[in-house]
């Protein structure tokens, strides 16, 4: 990502130790980006608790987001040559402070506040962790550390917003907020004693960024990544909402078909990894093709049970593979791997702010129905840009 790259000889072994500094980036990964999307499960108690539309109260999810996409780029520039570890920590730190005034704050303003700090987390952590891999493990294993560290991502998006979500309904929303603080401290203590000093080697630059869009493939990588994103993003955030409105399900039950919607994500994950490794293409076309089904059929659909936990599960099950499949296109079609992958961060945090934002505007003017179906029609756009495209612009299919 836009992180230094090292000069330092590359390890021969891989310990125990090292092993379980991957694990704990990806942990840190996994309650950075849960925190991101938490509010989506909480929306309707977070809103009526602070007095503000649900449509306002998508802003929990548009600022992280935004401030995410920049953060990332812009943030390793910004430290220079500070040890990696150190700031890693740091941002770790910050995150469990933000976390913990988020739960006490008493108005949707300080509120927002708050999610600005969470963004700067989730970005600059995201940006130095994916390149982690090649200085904590040995040359033969950075692709199985890249992907435990990448699992992060869709295990946050999957699992952790349900289980947070569960915790917000039996308990209450700023009991799931505080729980994140205590989680992020522990992943701090953790990162500081397992993680070795890691040196920033050549200060980053954006050059290197904006020329990876002389690839075709990153090109159509970056824009189906932003309609995909908008698109799930401009829908889910109010899954709450249309679960109970349209489908017509009690919010008593919607964290627990938010953690079913978690089960079936893992379950499209591991499924889409190892489809987009033997044909990528093939597996990125298909993604927006079943959420584009999905989309347009829920508003019809849903209200005749048990179509709307059907429907919730299929969404889950495909969007799950979202985030290995399109980082399995862009790995294809990189010029630079690491600059690729950081430009991807970029996207990817600046469309789930753009999608949150978007949502929350149409679901305010024309209702939760309609939310639905322009998310679908991104979904059938995004389709068709992946059809127009050869798959030899990945070098495989």
């Amino acid at each position: 990502m836009t992180q230094a790259t090292s000069t330092a000889a590359p390890k021969s072994h891989t310990g125990r130790r090292d092993w379980l500094a991957v694990v704990a980036v990806m942990i840190g990964i996994f309650l950075l980006v849960t925190a991101e999307q938490l509010p989506i499960g909480l929306l309707s108690q977070v809103a009526e608790s602070l007095g503000v539309s649900e449509g306002s109260a998508g802003l929990m999810i548009t600022v992280p987001g935004v401030v995410a996409a920049f953060a990332a780029p812009l943030l390793p520039m910004a430290v220079g040559r500070m040890d990696r570890r150190l700031l890693l920590t740091s941002l770790m730190l910050l995150m469990t402070l933000a976390s913990v005034l988020g739960a006490i704050v008493d108005s949707f303003a300080l509120l927002l506040a708050t999610r600005v700090l969470i963004g700067i987390c989730i970005g600059g952590f995201w940006a130095i962790a994916g390149g982690l891999a090649s200085r904590l493990v040995a040359l033969a294993q950075v692709p199985r550390a890249m992907s435990l560290i990448f699992s992060g991502v869709a295990g946050a998006t999957v699992l952790g917003v349900p289980a947070g979500t569960w915790l917000g309904d039996v308990t209450h929303w700023r009991v799931a907020f505080a729980a994140m603080g205590g989680l992020s401290l522990l992943v701090t203590l953790g990162l500081w004693w397992l993680l070795p000093p890691l040196p920033a080697h050549q200060p980053v630059r954006l050059a290197s960024l904006t020329g990876q869009f002389a690839s075709r493939g990153m090109r159509v990588g970056a824009i189906v990544t932003a309609l995909v994103v908008i698109g799930h993003f401009a829908a889910y955030t109010f899954i709450s909402p249309i679960l109970q409105t349209i489908a017509g399900i009690p919010l008593a039950q919607v964290s627990a078909l938010l953690l079913l919607y978690g089960a079936a994500g893992m379950v499209g994950n591991f499924i889409a990894a190892n489809a987009a490794a033997r044909r990528t293409h093939t597996t990125v076309l298909l993604i927006p093709s079943l959420l584009a089904m999905v989309a347009l059929a829920f508003p019809w659909l849903a209200p005749q049970a048990p179509m709307g936990t059907v429907l919730l599960m299929m969404w889950g099950l495909v969007f799950g593979g979202i985030s290995v499949s399109l980082q399995t296109w862009v790995l294809k079609a990189a010029l630079n791997p690491e600059a690729a992958t950081a430009l991807m961060a970029f996207v990817f945090n600046l469309s789930i702010g753009i999608g949150a934002m978007a949502g929350g505007q149409v679901v305010d003017a024309f209702g939760l129905t309609t939310v639905l179906c322009s998310s679908g029609v991104m979904f059938v756009l995004a389709a068709l840009l992946v059809m127009r495209t050869p798959p030899s612009v990945l070098g495989a299919r």
